[in-house]
């Protein structure tokens, strides 16, 4: 098998499943009406509700949902074999995520852009509503630890990495001020593009140095800085630090996988993994569990992802222009991400097995794999940097992306440059999904507890604000300080995944109150079954064989603790769900209905 006839093939069926499965959804089940002002519209303020062109649209909402999990989901699922991946990309894309992301965005813009767990309340009564918010606050906790657990290993002890992420700051920072004066955008966004190359450049400058040695962090430093860092940056206003970076990594996002797509088709290297490992059984040294359930687990981001549900229902409905435009932001943009996730999938089955079971395993568990690594002391040597045993997914990448791009004549001796800048590529994704993040997990933090304590319901409150984000913090930093990412990739899997089962449950609720025919709502029960069922069983398996297991690496009673609740939240709102609809089932409807409802 080779990486071309993957990547030809991936388009092809994702186009016409937007063709075909798209226009079905927009036209037939969820019945778009252009003729109805949207919530931009409807309630157009100048500054959160604006309508917006449909391809800004589709940018902004891509740029939100497309973080770092399209990237490790289908790196660390690639123990499994090429196949498992590639087949769940797919299948999952088509069938569950572009459904599930384009439903919850109408069911959002048909409550006037409200939120999720808004919309639950609304639909499925105060109950669900409330396990829906604090659903939503355990994901993005738990979000924030398995982001920034990927990035750890690819800095640890990796000064110019170190400084190529850091300086990322204070250029964002320099940008959104520069902007900010002249109103220049393109100006700006040239300037900070150059000057991040240049942090890349000299990076190799400052090893050796008092600089370099200052910047050599171990994971646990690396771990304790992350959250003191988000903490900080989750403070500054919008427009200093979040908004230049996003836009400025808007850019790399695009640049980057368009010159992977490139280079793919100009190598067509092999993919050097079989279709299945020994390992879909269990026992594999990067995720411990089989691939079902783990393959829809681990790779979340690309597939099926609830946490596109805080952006389905946060800004995006209230920048669209028209409601046909759900089609594109909704949908297309989640089979543009599924590219993605092939995209670094091939990247990582591209590496010899040993290669990147060396990278992916601790060297002591390596060393029971019977393995011999191949090519990767050479690639080693030629990065400058020891490549063993960084696990999480991001060096696997960087490394994969690497060895693509020098195969191209003229990029031969250019690997250092090509890795260091990957990582950075990498991190600036998960430092804005930590602002960001932290930022909403602050705001469900006052929200919840500022029904016991008035004041703290007030968003612009400074002691409010300080106590919710260093509380955000501290539960997202200890998951961070005393995790490994297998367990806490598998975490944020489940409670991802379980997200995503509750924005079809909302979904369904809501189609079946929409479209003419009930049987519609089978497009978003069919995924919701599978998913429901899969989190369930992996949640279950891993309380039981991982985090109240005292021999697994991944022993942790607080982890176990969470799988539970969340478990337990996603039961709370499916029975509460079961209600609705054997009331909605059981009453006749008639056109008029209908046209409400609509």
């Amino acid at each position: 098998m080779n990486a071309v006839t993957i990547v030809i093939g991936s388009i092809c069926i994702l186009m016409i499943a937007y063709r075909l499965y798209g226009t079905f959804m927009a036209a037939k089940v969820l019945k778009l009406d252009d003729s109805v002002p949207t919530p931009a519209h409807a309630m157009n303020d100048g500054k959160d509700y604006v309508p917006t062109n449909k391809w800004v649209s589709f940018g902004h909402h891509f740029a939100a949902i497309a973080a770092a999990g399209p990237l490790v989901g289908p790196i660390l699922a690639a123990q499994f074999g090429y196949l498992p991946g590639l087949l769940w990309l797919l299948i999952g894309a088509v069938i569950g995520g572009a459904v599930h992301d384009a439903v919850v965005l109408f069911a959002s813009m048909r409550k006037k852009g409200k939120s999720l767990s808004e919309v639950a309340k609304e639909e499925l009564g105060p109950v669900a509503g409330f396990c829906t918010g604090l659903a939503m606050l355990f994901i993005i906790t738990i979000t924030m630890a398995g982001l920034s657990m990927v990035v750890l290993h690819a800095l640890d002890r990796n000064p110019w990495g170190t400084f190529a992420v850091g300086i990322t700051i204070p250029i964002a920072m320099g940008v959104g001020l520069f902007y900010r004066k002249t109103g220049n955008l393109k100006l700006a966004s040239t300037i900070g593009f150059i000057l991040l190359m240049v942090g890349v450049f000299i990076g190799p400058s400052i090893q050796g140095t008092a600089l370099g040695d200052l910047l050599t962090l171990d994971t646990k430093t690396l771990s304790l800085i992350l959250p003191v860092y988000a903490f900080f940056a989750a403070a500054l206003p919008v427009w200093l630090l979040l908004a230049p970076r996003d836009y400025l990594s808007s850019f790399m996002k695009i640049g980057v996988f368009i010159a992977l797509i490139v280079g793919v088709f100009i190598i067509n290297p092999a993919i050097q993994f079989p279709a299945l490992t020994e390992f879909i059984g269990g026992g594999g040294p990067v995720i411990a569990g089989p691939v079902w359930p783990f393959i829809s687990i681990t790779i979340a981001c690309g597939a099926i992802s609830g946490f596109h549900a805080f952006v389905g229902s946060g800004t995006t409905p209230k920048m669209l222009n028209r409601w046909s435009d759900i089609k594109v932001v909704g949908f297309g943009a989640m089979l543009v991400e599924c590219v993605v996730g092939i995209m670094a999938l091939i990247a990582a089955t591209a590496l010899h097995p040993a290669d990147y079971f060396a990278i992916n395993s601790k060297p002591e568990v390596f060393q029971t794999l019977g393995m011999n690594v191949v090519n990767l002391n050479q690639l080693s040597e030629e990065i400058g940097l020891s490549l063993e045993g960084r696990t999480g997914g991001a060096v696997t990448l960087a490394v994969g992306m690497t060895y693509i791009f020098t195969k191209i004549p003229w990029f031969a001796n250019m690997a250092p440059y090509f890795f260091q800048f990957v990582i950075m590529f990498e991190a600036v994704f998960i430092l804005t999904a930590i602002d960001a993040g932290t930022r909403t997990a602050r705001y469900l933090i006052q929200d919840f507890f500022g029904e016991i304590y008035k004041p703290l319901k007030k968003v612009d409150w400074v002691p409010g604000s300080i106590f919710a984000s260093a509380l955000a913090c501290v539960m997202w930093g200890y998951l961070l300080f005393s995790g490994d990412i297998g367990s806490v990739w598998a975490l944020f899997g489940v409670s991802n995944q379980l997200m995503a089962s509750i924005g079809l449950i909302i979904g369904a609720t809501v189609i079946l109150k929409v479209a003419d025919k009930r049987r519609y709502m089978l497009t978003c029960l069919i995924p919701m079954s599978y998913l429901y069922v899969t989190v369930n069983y992996g949640g279950f398996w891993m309380v039981k064989n991982v985090y109240l297991n005292e021999a697994a690496a991944g022993y942790s009673v607080l982890n176990a603790i969470l799988s539970i609740i969340m478990l337990t939240l996603g039961a709370v709102i499916l029975i509460a769900a079961f209600g609705k609809w054997s009331k909605l089932l059981r009453s006749p409807r008639d056109h008029a209905e209908l046209l409400s409802a609509s």
